[in-house]
């Protein structure tokens, strides 16, 4: 990357956004044809960036190549569900002899009695589990039950939150969100969240939390916060569902596991489909038995393809053969450590500027001082975010537009030096618009 001439914000993203326009003119010429049929060009929003966003044509190990032929290094990772990196070998025969078989066979199959045993075997939580299509689906059904098992109408959630397309608590919210009755209490708040779960009472059903929240920021709950929330729904009679459709990939049982707290309800979603279409939901046998078709007062719970043989089989073999216990701690502690150099990088320089996460997840946040919550995060110069997206980009590393950085098994020490050289890199060129 060129030393910015700008030393202005708004300039310097608007000159790092004109370089980016010239460097991908396929890329923009796609957006501009797809917009003719999608709105904004575009079927996933959150992929959306200005001034348009990049089409990938390939995808290798941890690396990406766009329209215009340049190479990436992946640490968007799909939004944490490309744990596996691109075409694993081993995820791929799963997948092809799968596909020798058949696809869609309108009845049950090995695979995913298969894949229930290994996901409960490695949530203590989940007792019985359910698939579905998508993280989404999976706190949809998730909350869904826990109002019909304690018949009960509330749903409390946090702010900043998020768990999926119809569940967005990001300041600003959405006017597509399910119908649910909500009450919302601020993360991280022990003694508000306490006060507000007692305030409901008897009109509660659940509490859905992340036990680190992936979109809000990788801001972690704090175990004094997890544990109270799981003392009081108890108390309560409401249950408690913690959403780790992210944060399952952290340790051998989820964030759950390392902490040793117990929910209702789990949901899961993203890796665990071995980089397939997939979502779950799961926990106390009495809650999920209620899905037993075989009893006079089940449940009902439809989707076509929520067992379908792809997903089944890779995210099987995912599980048991590749995320292996052991491989699920190694892997996270080299997050850990990388994190801790870049946080060093930037305390060195002397820039306001922190990664927060943990293991294999982090989100850098344009300020200092301690990140509690949404709040916490928004109180950040986000105006730097487009421009450290734009020069990311510029230096072959592909993360997050919103600063998310997220790792996969194919990840090796030279990818990591790289993204290292290129934060310093941006630290250094755009210090006079960084320091503390």
């Amino acid at each position: 990357m060129n030393a910015p001439a700008n030393t202005d914000i708004a300039s310097a993203v608007a000159e790092a956004q004109a370089r980016f326009t010239a460097d991908n003119p396929n890329s923009q010429a796609q957006l501009e044809k797809a917009a003719a049929f999608m709105p904004g060009g575009n079927t996933r929003t959150v992929l959306f960036y200005p001034p348009f966003p990049l089409t990938m044509t390939k995808g290798e190990g941890c690396s990406l190549w766009d329209l215009d032929g340049h190479r990436y290094i992946d640490f968007l990772g799909e939004y944490t569900a490309g744990l596996y990196g691109h075409s694993n070998p081993v995820i791929r025969a799963a997948i092809d002899k799968a596909l020798d078989n058949g696809i869609v066979m309108g009845g049950q199959n090995q695979a995913e009695a298969d894949l229930a045993a290994a996901i409960v075997e490695r949530f203590h939580a989940i007792d019985r589990v359910r698939f579905t299509n998508s993280g989404t689906e999976g706190n949809l059904m998730a909350v869904s039950a826990a109002r019909a098992f304690t018949n009960r109408p509330g749903v409390m959630v946090m702010a900043g939150g998020y768990h999926g397309s119809v569940f967005y608590f990001a300041p600003g919210g959405s006017p597509l969100n399910a119908p649910f009755p909500y009450v919302m209490g601020t993360y991280n708040d022990v003694e508000g969240c306490r006060d507000l779960i007692r305030e409901q009472g008897s009109d509660l059903a659940c509490v859905i939390v992340e036990p680190m929240q992936g979109g809000g920021g990788c801001i972690e709950a704090s175990p004094e916060f997890l544990t109270m929330l799981r003392a009081e729904t108890e108390k309560t009679g409401a249950l408690l569902i913690f959403d780790e459709v992210m944060t399952s990939r952290l340790g051998p049982g989820g964030l759950q596991g390392l902490l040793g707290i117990t929910p209702d309800l789990t949901s899961l979603g993203k890796y665990v489909g071995g980089g397939m279409s997939f979502g779950a939901f799961g926990g106390r046998a009495d809650i999920i038995d209620r899905f037993d078709p075989r009893r006079d007062d089940a449940w009902p719970h439809a989707g076509t393809f929520n067992n379908n043989v792809l997903t089944m089989n890779a995210g099987l073999t995912g599980l048991t053969k590749v995320y292996t216990a052991d491989v699920a701690e190694s892997f996270n502690a080299r997050g850990d450590v990388l994190r801790q150099s870049l946080n060093a990088m930037a305390e060195k320089l002397g820039a306001a500027v922190q990664f927060t996460g943990r293991g294999s997840m982090m989100t850098i946040h344009f300020r200092q001082g301690e990140i509690r919550n949404v709040d916490d995060a928004m109180a950040g110069r986000n105006e730097l975010r487009p421009l450290l997206h734009m020069d990311m980009v510029s230096m072959g590393i592909y993360p997050a537009a919103r600063g998310m950085f997220t790792l996969s098994l194919a990840h090796d020490e030279a990818s990591f030096t790289a993204l290292e050289d290129a934060m310093e890199e941006f630290l250094t060129s755009r210090a006079s618009l960084l320091s503390a």
